[in-house]
Order: structure tokens, then sequence, then C-alpha cells
């Protein structure tokens, strides 16, 4: 057997971990058999023992417990004691791995549609090497994703897939954070349920405008004046559809909603690299409030403005959505830039996925470490080992009106914005990612 990181365990065992767990244990160390077949984590309980739990696959495809070792009084006999069970699970490996209440998997890859159909994005994925590390990834999580609405792999396959996507990206963020993440019927999305408490979290996005059908093209401004009007106007125009439609669900009276925090996730996928301006856009409309910068004499001021209304050809809405009526059941809302296929392809090469011919090399902007509000710079190669989390470049902003505020402390690793007296008040941790792009090459022999 060899040690591997927690983070490879996670992308094949994580999503079995349940948080009630945590009271009784401290996983310290992570390792996969020869073959692959099974995993372990060694872990220390709260009787200062140590053991070995064992992992393989269900009939499913899902890494889930099977076997515990002995418990010993020091961590050297646990993991000698893992080899040699890791054998013989290993040796009886098809009567080991079943669980008794395995249904048929969720399979997102096999078409379910013509080819003609094919979302270009899902023609990447699923076909190739330059996102095999993101495909590989996607396949272990499917394995515990439940299609509740009967049409996910569709969507998926077809003009869904960075909807779906942007919720895969989500429940990857959810478990990461140590969350039991369960879906329920029909909505919302998920129920994040930890040690320092729970929330829901419900998932919306922007999608290209469509016009008889076809596409219609993006509104990319050309010109400074149209990128401040694109900014201030455009967006929060494009923002405020999926955000008021979310609304009016009413989610807060579904069966065991109401008293937990209710949580938005948006993602603009309007157009390629949109959310390179979204992320400066959303907070304008959440708060209906934007700074501008004033030069004096003794240098450059930023002067918060209220912001009433935003107009885009022909069409007015009100500004502030957290003022909103019914706004005040939802907690906050989440969005992350960076939520996006390219980020599972990175995640997947930190793990070890996908074909060695592929090269990722990720460039951008990360929050410097004196905190510097335009960042730094960065060009980094991605290799197994890669230092980025799923929560990575998160943005929280929290709803000042809230009936039920939803802790900071829940998505530990996000930047978060509060509603201040003096205008917006943000807590962001230090490297945050700003915005990035990453470069596929994918060699041939």
């Amino acid at each position: 057997m060899k040690q591997i990181s927690r983070a490879r365990f996670d992308a094949y065992a994580g999503f079995s971990r349940q948080p009630e767990a945590v009271l009784l244990i401290r996983e310290l160390a992570w390792f996969e058999s020869d073959s692959g077949a099974v995993l372990a984590a060694l872990c220390l309980d709260t009787d200062e023992e140590y053991s070995g739990a064992l992992f393989a696959r269900d009939l499913m495809g899902r890494f889930r417990w099977v076997k515990q070792t002995s418990y010993y009084a020091d961590a050297t006999g646990a993991i000698a004691a893992i080899g040699p069970l890791m054998g013989q699970v290993e040796s009886y490996l098809e009567l080991e791995r079943v669980q008794g209440d395995e249904t048929n998997p969720v399979d997102f890859f096999t078409p379910v549609v013509k080819e003609k159909r094919f979302h270009e994005s899902f023609r990447y994925l699923a076909f190739g090497d330059r996102f095999s590390p993101a495909r590989e990834l996607i396949t272990l999580m499917m394995r515990w994703y439940e299609n509740q609405d009967g049409n996910y792999v569709e969507q998926f396959q077809t003009t869904g897939f960075d909807a779906r996507v942007w919720e895969l990206y989500l429940f990857a963020t959810l478990v990461e954070r140590g969350y039991a993440v369960s879906q329920p019927d029909p909505a919302p999305d998920f129920l994040a349920r930890g040690l320092d408490g729970q929330f829901y979290l419900e998932a919306t996005t922007i999608n290209p405008s469509v016009v008889n059908g076809q596409p219609f093209p993006s509104q990319k401004p050309r010109t400074e004046a149209a990128l401040a009007d694109y900014v201030e106007n455009y967006l929060p125009v494009r923002f405020a559809g999926p955000l008021t439609a979310k609304l009016m669900k009413r989610y807060w009276e579904h069966p065991g909603v109401s008293g937990t925090p209710l949580v938005l996730a948006i993602q603009d996928f309007h157009d390629e690299m949109s959310m390179t301006y979204s992320g400066v856009s959303l907070p304008r409309y959440l708060y209906g409030l934007a700074f501008d910068e004033e030069s004096t004499e003794s240098g450059v001021t930023v002067a918060p403005r209220t912001i009433t209304h935003h107009r885009w050809k022909g069409k007015e809405i009100e500004s502030c959505f957290f003022d909103q009526a019914g706004a005040e059941h939802i907690s906050a809302v989440v969005f992350n830039g960076s939520g996006t296929l390219a980020k599972f392809n990175r995640m997947g090469v930190k793990v070890g996925l996908g074909a060695p011919t592929v090269t990722l090399v990720h460039t951008g902007i990360r929050l410097s470490s004196n905190g510097n509000p335009t960042g730094a710079t960065f060009e980094s190669r991605v290799t197994e080992g890669y230092e980025e989390s799923w929560i990575d470049g998160m943005n929280v902003y929290h709803n000042p009106n809230a009936l039920c505020p939803l802790d900071p402390g829940l998505l530990p690793g996000a930047a978060h914005h509060h509603r201040s007296r003096a205008g917006i008040e943000s807590s962001i941790p230090h490297g945050h990612l700003i915005s990035s792009r990453t470069a596929v090459v994918a060699r041939s022999y």
C-alpha cells in the first residue's frame, strides 16, 4: 500500500463521510492499496486509540466503509494492521463491497441524446484527453449524485451543461468543508449538515439569451463608457432575472426549511469569460451600492453611492435585491467566478487523475499577502498536490435583512461581505482567488 493525500482520498471516498464521525474520530493519514481497489484512513478516537478504517467500491462504484482494524495504543500498530486487512478485503472484494442498499447509479457520460444535441463543453469533457482530469473526477462524484428531477443527465449533455456543472461545483465544495450533503425532494438543491450547523443552498445561473431558438449575441463592452454601463446596468438586469425567479419559488415555505439559513448560489454563464465582470457587478445589485473613485489633492478616495435602479435598453429594475419583499428569507447569495469546468480539470490533476499527456497552466490574480485590493498576478503549472481548494475564490454576500442569518463560520475559506454604515465590510482570506484562466496543453506522441 502507499500513503496518499487527503485531497485524493476525498475525491474517492470523501462523499461517504458523515459529520457525526468528527465527534468521535480524527483522521491522521490516508492510504491506497497497490491495485487502487481499497482505501484506508488512519483514525484516532476520543479514547486516544488508533485504528484503520477501510473503504471499497460498493455495487454503484462508491467508496464506502467495509472493515475496521483492531484498536492500538500507537499509530505504528494501526498502520501495520492496515496492509494485511487490505489484502484480506481484496481477496473477497466481491463479497466485502456489497452494502445492500445500492440502486442503479447515475451515469453522466453515456449519451442519452443524439450527438448533434451535445453541448460544446460536454463534447470537450466527454471525449479526448484535454479534460480527462475533470472527466475522471466527475465520474467519481456522479456515483453519489441523485437524479432528483429525472432529466439531469439530458441537461448535463445539452443546454443545461453549465448549470449542472455549477451544481456539481457546489456539491464538491460542501463535501470539502466536511458537510453531509443531501438533496431534498424537490428543492432546495442541497441541505448541508455539519457539526457547527446546517443550511440549505439553491443554485441558479445566468444563461445565454435566446431569440427564435438561437443564441443572441452578448453585449460585450468595447469602450470604457460601455464597460461602466455594462457593469452598472446590463449585468444587474441579468442577475435580477434568476434571483427574482428563485425568490418567487418561496422555498422557505417548504417543509423543514423555515428556521434554517437559505442561501442562493449564482453563476454567470451568459457569455465566455462573462464572470470576469460579474464579481464587480453582483454586489451593486444585491446591496444597491456602488463605490466611485474620486481624485483629491491627497490622492484617490473611494466614496459609496446609492443605486436605486438599473436601466438597460428600455428595461428598468429596482436595485438592492436584499430589500425586495420576501428577500428577508434569503440569508446570503454566493458567487464564485472560478466555479467552472476549468476548476474540475485543475482539481482532477491535483489528486492524480487524467491522461499523463495533459499539462495545465493556471494564471490569474490572487489577493496579495499585504491585502492589496488589486491583488498580485501568478502563473503556476498544475501538478499533483497543487495548492487549491474547491472553495477558493468563493464570495458570500450576507443579507443585512435576513430573518435567519448565515454564520460566516459555516463557509470558512470564502470571502465574506456585509453591508455596514460605511458601505460594505469584507473579510477576505489571504491568497483569495480574484480571477484566473487555465491553459490546457495535450501532448501527442
